[in-house]
């Protein structure tokens, strides 16, 4: 699962690094506003990268997807790439643990195979 999620996030860093460049291009908000929220998403994104495995990251790779869909308020396209994030997101922890309980059922066969050898 962990692989998947950080692959997922590691797209994400890139995602809200290039809606930083269009959100420059906005004249209601500043440079300095978008560069540190969209430089928090970033900096977020690649910390959880390295909390996957600890308790609360995947809850708070939820709320960076949350905070991803609602930054369509400030750059509409975001609300699209939000939510395929955020399905990706899904499809990264739902398949992630199915991948993770196959390769702990192989090695429970590989061991009782070695066992009975």
């Amino acid at each position: 699962m962990r692989t998947l999620c950080a692959s997922t996030l590691l797209g994400e860093f890139f995602v809200i690094g290039f809606a930083g460049l269009v959100a420059m291009k906005l004249d209601d908000v500043s440079q300095a506003t978008v560069w540190a929220v969209c430089g928090t998403g970033m900096v977020l994104s690649l910390l959880l990268c390295g909390m996957l495995g600890r308790p609360g990251g995947v809850q708070l790779g939820w709320a960076l997807q949350v905070a991803l869909v609602l930054s369509g308020f400030v750059v509409p396209m975001m609300f699209i790439l939000g939510l395929v994030f955020g399905g990706l997101w899904w499809a990264s922890i739902h398949y992630g643990r199915k991948i993770d309980e196959a390769k702990a059922r192989w090695a429970a066969q590989q061991e009782a195979g070695e066992a009975t050898a």
